[in-house]
C-alpha cells in the first residue's frame, strides 16, 4: 500500500501530542502515583501485563497513566518498551503443583481434595454502586482489614500445595491422554521473536493466545460457547496464586529461585470425544500473567477448540483465532487507517467516476 509523504506538519503533530498530554493534566485533582495505580487498580496492571507480554507492574502501571487509561495503548506501549531490553536467558518450565495459592475453585465437583478457596472475587457479590467509596479514606480501609483479619490466627495456615482436581479424572481413565513429547518434537518457538507458522504447535499456540486481548478471546470463546463451535466447557480446576520463577545458575548449574509472579491459570473440561475408541473427556488449558479468570478461561475453550480435526466454526480455525486475537495487531491494523491514504482513494475515485461515466452513457445505436 501506498503512502504520499507529508511535509510541513511537524509542529502541528507534536501540539497534537501535547495536547493529549493537557487532557490528562488540566483538571485539578492530585496527580496519581504509580503506586496508587499499581495498588487500587491491581486488575487493570494485571491485564496490560499480560497484553503487553512482560511482567513488570511498575511500568505496566507506567504505562496507564501516561496512555491515560487506554488499554489498548498502555500495552502497545509496555510491549515496544519489551523489545528495547536485552535477553539475558530463560526460566525453567514450572508447575502449577508449586503455585502459592490465594484461589481455587472447581465448578466440576463440590467437595475436593484441600477445599475450595474462594479467595479475592467479585463473583458473589451484587454489582451494585458503592458510594462509600465517594469517602475513601485511610481510616476506613485500615477498619476493613482489620475487621477482615480479626480472629486470624497464626495457626491458620494454608497447606504449600494442592492436588490437581484433574488427576481424578485420569485416575479413573476418563480423560483422554496426549502424547508427551520433547520440545525439539514439539517445535516450541518464541511468538516474540518469529512470526507464527500454521499449524502451529500447542505450545507456540498457547504463547500466542496468553498475549491474547482479553475482550477478543472471549468473544471467540463465547461464540463457541453458543453454538458456533463444540465446546460446552466446565471448569474443572481453576487457580490464581504465586508460581516460583526458576532459573539455572550460571556457575553452579543448580536450580536457583529468582522470584515468584502473579498468575491465573484454567482447565476446563469438554465434553467426551466419541469420534474414535472409548469416550473419554478433553481438556483445555490457559494460563496468563496476573489475576484474570476470564482471559484464562477463555483462553482455555479456545486451546480446547482449535484441536478439532475439522474447523466448522471460526473459533475453531487456529490461524483465524491467533490472528486475530492479538489487541496490539488488530488496533495498530484499525489505527492505520487514519493515516493518509490520499493516493490508494483517488484512485478509486478515478475509477467510481469512470464507471459512472460509462454508464450514464447513452447506448450506441446499430443502423
Amino acid at each position: 500500500m501506498a503512502y504520499v509523504a507529508v511535509k510541513g506538519g511537524r509542529v502541528a503533530i507534536e501540539n497534537a501530542a501535547r495536547f493529549l498530554d493537557y487532557e490528562r493534566i488540566k483538571g485539578t485533582s492530585s496527580p496519581l502515583e504509580i503506586e496508587q495505580i499499581k495498588e487500587q487498580l491491581h486488575l487493570l496492571v494485571d491485564r496490560i501485563m499480560g497484553e503487553g507480554s512482560l511482567y513488570a507492574p511498575d511500568l505496566a502501571a507506567l504505562a496507564i497513566k501516561q496512555s491515560s487509561g487506554d488499554m489498548f495503548e498502555a500495552a502497545f506501549i509496555l510491549r515496544a518498551y519489551r523489545t528495547t531490553q536485552p535477553r539475558l536467558g530463560y526460566s525453567l518450565p514450572g508447575s502449577a503443583d508449586e503455585m502459592r495459592i490465594i484461589r481455587r475453585i472447581s465448578a466440576a465437583f463440590k467437595d475436593i481434595p484441600g477445599g475450595q478457596v474462594l479467595g479475592p472475587t467479585p463473583d458473589y457479590s451484587l454489582r451494585l454502586m458503592d458510594f462509600g467509596l465517594f469517602e475513601d479514606s485511610c481510616e476506613t480501609r485500615q477498619e476493613c482489614i482489620s475487621s477482615l483479619f480479626r480472629g486470624v490466627c497464626d495457626n491458620d495456615e494454608m497447606p504449600e500445595n494442592f492436588p490437581k482436581i484433574v488427576e481424578l479424572l485420569r485416575k479413573e481413565n476418563l480423560l483422554e491422554e496426549r502424547t508427551r513429547r520433547s520440545s525439539s518434537e514439539l517445535g516450541v518457538d518464541d511468538v516474540t521473536r518469529g512470526s507464527i507458522t500454521f499449524p502451529a504447535s500447542r505450545p507456540t499456540s498457547l504463547q500466542s493466545l496468553a498475549r491474547g486481548e482479553t475482550g477478543g478471546l472471549l468473544l471467540l470463546a463465547y461464540s463457541n460457547m453458543r453454538g458456533y463451535g463444540n465446546v460446552h466447557p466446565t471448569v474443572g480446576e481453576l487457580r490464581v496464586g504465586f508460581l516460583p520463577v526458576k532459573i539455572r545458575h550460571p556457575h553452579t548449574g543448580e536450580e536457583y529461585t529468582i522470584g515468584e509472579i502473579k498468575v491465573t491459570e484454567a482447565e476446563i473440561i469438554s465434553q467426551s470425544k466419541t469420534s474414535v475408541g472409548t469416550p473419554k473427556f478433553t481438556l483445555g488449558y490457559g494460563l496468563c500473567f496476573g489475576h484474570n479468570e476470564v482471559k484464562a478461561i477463555s483462553m482455555a475453550v479456545l486451546d480446547r477448540a482449535t484441536q478439532a480435526d475439522e474447523p466448522k466454526a471460526p473459533s475453531e480455525d487456529q490461524e483465524f483465532v491467533l490472528t486475530h486475537t492479538d489487541g496490539i495487531e488488530s488496533m495498530g491494523f484499525c489505527n492505520h487507517f487514519k493515516l493518509p491514504h490520499y493516493v490508494t482513494f483517488q484512485s478509486s475515485l478515478d475509477r467510481i467516476r469512470k464507471t459512472q461515466e460509462v454508464w450514464d452513457e447513452p447506448e450506441a445505436v446499430v443502423e
